[in-house]
């Protein structure tokens, strides 16, 4: 005799966490591909294959959706950074390291779209205090004791202008000036 096996059946409330999950997914993927210009509402929906009116449930406009999708990126991003063990020596390279990858680019095509976008732009401050917030946090915690308030606060500055220099380079060029760079920085940075 065979017994039929029935999947358990999801709760509405994880199929909306799904949902939600997959357009957060899709809306990094599409800014990171496409930029913020190209990114559509619709073209996520289909790139994450829920239908629109999921889509719009979970999230009614292109503003609330590429907003959602960052702060989801930067706290995951965050929590990776954190679960590494703290290494004061490493500090400077880790916090760097942090604006990298499809997180850094994702908030770099909302930034630069936020200086004409009124909506936006009003939509990502309270996004970037956040974001600054958690990275001052995140970035004491990895660099202990020395590194002063400030210290920290200009790295997360310089580190962002690490960052946008080093779309112009190759791999190669970036970890040679990574290389020679990063032991002065932290020399300064850590003289207070």
């Amino acid at each position: 005799m065979t017994q039929d096996t029935e999947r358990p059946t999801r709760t509405q409330a994880q199929r909306s966490a799904q949902t939600r999950q997959k357009l957060l997914d899709a809306t990094i993927d599409s800014l990171v591909e496409l930029g913020y210009a190209g990114t559509s509402t619709q073209g996520i929906a289909r790139r994450a294959g829920v239908s629109r009116g999921a889509q719009l449930h979970q999230f009614p406009t292109k503003v609330t959706l590429v907003v959602a999708a960052v702060e989801h990126l930067v706290e995951k991003r965050l929590a990776e950074i954190l679960a590494t063990e703290p290494d004061p020596e490493r500090g400077l390279e880790v916090l760097v390291e942090a604006f990298t990858g499809p997180l850094f680019y994702a908030a770099l095509e909302l930034w630069v779209a936020a200086r004409t976008d009124a909506e936006l732009f009003e939509a990502m401050v309270p996004l970037e205090r956040r974001v600054s917030d958690a990275l001052t946090g995140g970035a004491a915690e990895v660099m202990g004791e020395r590194f002063g308030s400030d210290s920290i606060e200009l790295s997360i500055e310089l580190a962002r202008g690490f960052a946008v220099s080093a779309l112009f380079r190759t791999p190669e060029e970036e970890s040679e000036r990574r290389r020679r760079l990063l032991p002065v920085w932290d020399e300064m940075a850590a003289a207070r």
